[in-house]
């Protein structure tokens, strides 16, 4: 049941889970749903685990422990591990352009899950939590950064390219195709 547990919270990510959910999903009482979540913290304060659980913000959530933070820091400083994945840079186009936006607004657009690219993108600098929204659950409101500025060389995020000039550009070049399309289907008739 803890591997259970363990999977559980590894799924929810930043989100974790309340001890009903925990509860609920298990299929077991409140005092064994306590009793799975205190076995496991205990398993993760070993000196040979990396990750522990925490109780934030009336959730249980996997994450790093604090002593290991300048490895971690050390990783997301490397310019080998620093580079941007095509998602990642999707999900900071679509940050950029619709700031502040909800993570649950980033998935809808993106059409995929987006939890660990947004913590990932926090954690580099690139964006960061603005507040909550007034949307039911009062999620959080995500927005770019100074250090995403400087990333990208904009001195503001009114330099971003305009999307409706992008979009038109790239409309004109469907239009541009098609009509070199069915011209030399005209002239092989």
């Amino acid at each position: 049941m803890k591997a259970v547990l363990e999977g559980l919270l590894f799924v929810m990510g930043e989100d974790g889970l309340t001890l009903d959910q925990i509860q609920e999903v298990m299929n077991i009482t409140n005092d064994e749903a306590k009793e799975l979540v205190n076995e496991l913290k205990k398993d993760y304060e070993d000196e040979s685990r990396g990750i522990r659980i925490d109780f934030l913000g009336n959730r249980f959530k996997l994450t790093t422990k604090e002593e290991h933070r300048d490895y971690y820091k050390k990783l997301i400083e490397n310019p080998i591990t620093n580079k941007l994945s095509q998602a990642a840079l999707e999900t900071l186009a679509i940050i950029a352009y619709n700031e502040p936006i909800t993570r649950v607004k980033v998935d809808n657009l993106r059409g995929v899950g987006s939890t660990q690219l947004i913590r990932k993108l926090v954690a580099k600098g690139f964006i960061k939590e603005s507040g909550r929204s007034d949307l039911p659950g009062r999620p959080i409101l995500y927005e770019t950064t100074n250090e995403f500025l400087d990333y990208f060389g904009l001195s503001s995020i009114e330099d971003l390219p305009n999307m409706d000039k992008f979009i038109e550009n790239a409309e004109e070049k469907d239009d541009t195709e098609l009509d070199l399309y069915t011209k030399e289907s005209e002239e092989n008739l």
